[in-house]
């Protein structure tokens, strides 16, 4: 039995139509997962300055006294990190630990939030991003 060329008519629209769909899912988990990794980076990023910023507070008098440089203590450390988190302004980001591991560094973490944007039509809602830096002075002639 020949089949005639109107039996196949419409044929290649079903074909479209779920290449479109497949098309728009791998657009959306393009723009979502760029978006998730845009937030850990965001996270670094201040995770660094805050650090920088706690490993800023030098105990002066100690240097002077002993010719080595230390931290000065964890509450002044960790207050200018947090300095440095809240003039970024956004809700979502949050220190979430800070510490001095010795007398020479000081360690943060950092959390914010992402969302989605065309996963969120599927029910996938975004998440959380964490970043941890340390960060200490610069001694020597080098530094």
């Amino acid at each position: 039995m020949r089949l005639r060329a109107n039996d196949e008519r419409g044929s290649l629209s079903v074909f479209m139509v779920g290449f479109a769909f497949m098309g728009l899912g791998l657009a959306g988990m393009l723009v979502d997962l760029s978006s998730m990794m845009n937030a850990y980076l965001r996270a670094a990023d201040v995770a660094e300055q805050a650090a920088r910023a706690g490993a800023d507070t030098i105990d002066a008098d100690y240097l002077r006294d002993t010719g080595q440089v230390r931290i000065s203590d964890e509450a002044t450390a960790c207050g200018r990190a947090d300095a440095i988190v809240a003039e970024h302004g956004d809700a979502g980001l949050v220190r979430l630990a800070c510490g001095l591991p010795d007398d020479q560094h000081v360690t943060v973490t950092v959390r914010t939030t992402w969302d989605t944007y065309f996963l969120a039509a599927f029910g996938v809602s975004g998440g959380t991003r964490e970043a941890t830096a340390t960060a200490g002075p610069l001694t020597g002639i080098g530094g």
